[in-house]
């Protein structure tokens, strides 16, 4: 039987937080471990530079990403774990792909289209403020996707649009210039956690109420002491499925624990002491992985090594398929 190729990309724009870590590397980590698949994971610091232009974050994400997945053991001689940026092929592809893209199919993207409706609440001109990056980054997308032709992609509800546009992108091109390219499937599972940030709404970046995953053990408390809770006191009971506490509580716990707690907020627990238990109950499972974080990012050359490593072996696929690619589309040497 042929393995599935499983791709994800990362976006190289900030300091992995828990909500990342629940939603998206703790469930890649747990596939890449899965026999029947074959894994891809990158760091998608092209896309990073749609909306961040400020080079040195830009460089520092990637650092902290990269140490992040290592850390946590990921183990990169059974999976491909590279730098988008280090795959020439893929801009070319990008190209190639948007020369069979309609632009009706980008008007349409999600992301563009919510910055147009800003842009007109605010008086200004449709397309104010709205870069080609912005505009037409589906095709990278694709062309990450196609590149490696990915079997299946794990996204968020909010991405699969994306993959509909990889795999309409994909028809075309093969009705075009013959079959190369497999058809995509977005994975959205259901089960995985969208944590609750420290003010209750979805834990993001944008919002500026995350909780990073390697903080200190003094400074991971103090974060999680920040977290939003009403003013019940000690003894009266707690509504569980409404408090951001129990929902981080619920993420990282097993059944059991998740019971008990349950029980302990219908019990009346203080504020204080359930953000406590909530504190040992994190630190005690990123512990180990955050030595191994600092360690990583101390020894920068050590990350870069699997990079270059990872690189290797994804352009193992991407400059022969390229090269194929280019003679489907009549880029090729006269004579």
């Amino acid at each position: 039987m042929k393995k599935q190729r499983v791709l994800t990309g990362i976006t190289t724009t900030g300091t992995p937080h828990l909500g990342n870590y629940v939603g998206a590397i703790r469930p890649a980590i747990e596939a890449s471990q899965d026999a029947d698949n074959q894994s891809f994971y990158f760091l998608a610091d092209y896309h990073a530079l749609i909306k961040c232009q400020d080079p040195e974050q830009v460089h520092q994400s990637t650092l902290e990403i990269a140490a992040t997945w290592l850390a946590l053991g990921l183990n990169t001689d059974n999976v491909v774990f590279y730098r988008q940026s280090d795959i020439v092929e893929i801009p070319e592809l990008t190209w190639l792909l948007t020369c069979q893209t309609a632009k009706g199919l980008m008007n349409r993207a999600h992301a563009y289209k919510a910055a147009v409706d800003a842009n007109r609440d605010d008086g200004q001109d449709s397309d104010f403020g709205i870069n080609m990056g912005l505009y037409s980054y589906p095709i990278l997308m694709a062309a990450d996707i196609l590149m490696f032709n990915a079997n299946k992609v794990p996204v968020g509800k909010d991405q699969i649009q994306h993959i509909e546009m990889a795999r309409d992108i994909a028809a075309r091109f093969n009705h075009h210039y013959g079959e190369h390219f497999a058809l995509p499937e977005a994975v959205v599972d259901e089960h995985v956690s969208v944590l609750q940030g420290l003010d209750g709404r979805k834990m993001s970046k944008s919002y500026g109420n995350t909780i990073p995953l390697f903080l200190p053990e003094k400074k991971l408390k103090k974060h999680i002491n920040k977290i939003k809770t009403n003013l019940l006191e000690p003894g009266e009971p707690k509504d569980a499925d409404t408090s951001t506490v129990f929902q981080v509580w619920q993420a990282f716990a097993t059944k059991e624990q998740t019971a008990e707690m349950r029980q302990a907020f219908a019990d009346g627990i203080a504020w204080g002491e359930a953000k406590k238990q909530l504190f040992e109950l994190i630190n005690g499972q990123v512990g180990e992985a955050r030595e191994r974080y600092e360690a990583l990012l101390a020894n920068p050359a050590q990350i870069e090594v699997e990079l270059e490593k990872g690189a290797e072996k994804a352009r193992a696929y991407s400059a022969p398929f390229l090269t194929k690619l280019r003679e489907a589309v009549g880029i090729r040497k006269i004579g």
